[in-house]
């Protein structure tokens, strides 16, 4: 289904959109980024902050990292501070890079089983899908931040991963 080569892109590509996703973030104010602007996770700070949540869960998964300390319906207020919000960030991305150069074709063809906390049972399923999975997930919603972000003027530049990586 996929390679470690994938990986390390998908991996590559999630750190450099997210640091042009902060980095338009950071050109609002305060109150901008937790206005509701009735996205999913209502705010782009909800967003942002769901995303990390997310990327936090899914590697406690695959590499053992701590589980975040809220549920998913909480996710969204997982860090107040926006400073601190985007240094967490910044560290999660190593950590999935680092972790990329590490992922092994066997480690694709495996499993993962874990708790599911959404659905209240056990799961497992191919880790290779499931991997994909959080790319995309962090793609689904880093449009839904690019999309508060273009609505309030800022341009990040171009999102196609072949010109990114």
């Amino acid at each position: 289904m996929i390679t470690p080569d994938y990986v390390k892109t998908l991996a590559a590509y999630n750190a450099a959109m997210n640091k042009r996703t902060y980095a338009g973030a950071a050109r609002l104010s305060d109150d901008d980024r937790r206005r509701d602007q009735g996205a999913f996770f209502k705010s782009l700070q909800g967003t942002l902050n769901h995303l990390l949540w997310a990327d936090r869960m899914w590697m406690s998964r695959f590499d053992g990292w701590p589980q975040p300390g809220v549920l998913l319906r909480d996710s969204p207020g997982t860090i107040d501070d926006f400073d601190l919000l985007q240094a967490e960030r910044e560290t999660a991305d190593r950590g999935i890079l680092e972790w990329s150069t590490r992922v092994s074709p066997e480690f694709l063809t495996g499993d993962t089983a874990w708790f599911s906390g959404a659905t209240q049972r056990d799961m497992k399923a191919p880790t290779a899908g499931l991997v994909v999975h959080m790319f995309n997930h962090q793609t689904h919603h880093r449009g839904q931040a690019h999309a508060l972000l273009t609505r309030a003027g800022i341009d990040i530049g171009v999102t196609d991963l072949w010109l990114v990586v």
